[in-house]
């Protein structure tokens, strides 16, 4: 598995309503509303098989109000 961070920024006042989307579909470890240029922080595992483009693209951005996403992937350091 593969951790992957994603920061969500949403259209203005549809934080709440995307969170709750994400939250509905399952597929998260953690969610969080953060300041800054995101309203949203999250935090899912990603099976090695699965490409990680792929995966974001058919699960979070399908979801509305979204309107831009920055993906940071993980790697073991030690």
């Amino acid at each position: 598995m593969r951790c992957v961070f994603v920061n969500i920024r949403c259209k203005p006042g549809t934080s709440y309503k995307v969170a709750e989307e994400i939250a509905l579909r399952e597929f998260h470890s953690e969610l969080y509303s953060t300041s800054g240029p995101f309203d949203l922080l999250l935090k899912l595992y990603i099976s090695d098989k699965d490409d990680v483009g792929k995966f974001i693209n058919e699960n979070l951005l399908q979801i509305p109000n979204i309107e831009r996403t920055e993906t940071t992937l993980t790697f073991k350091a030690f």
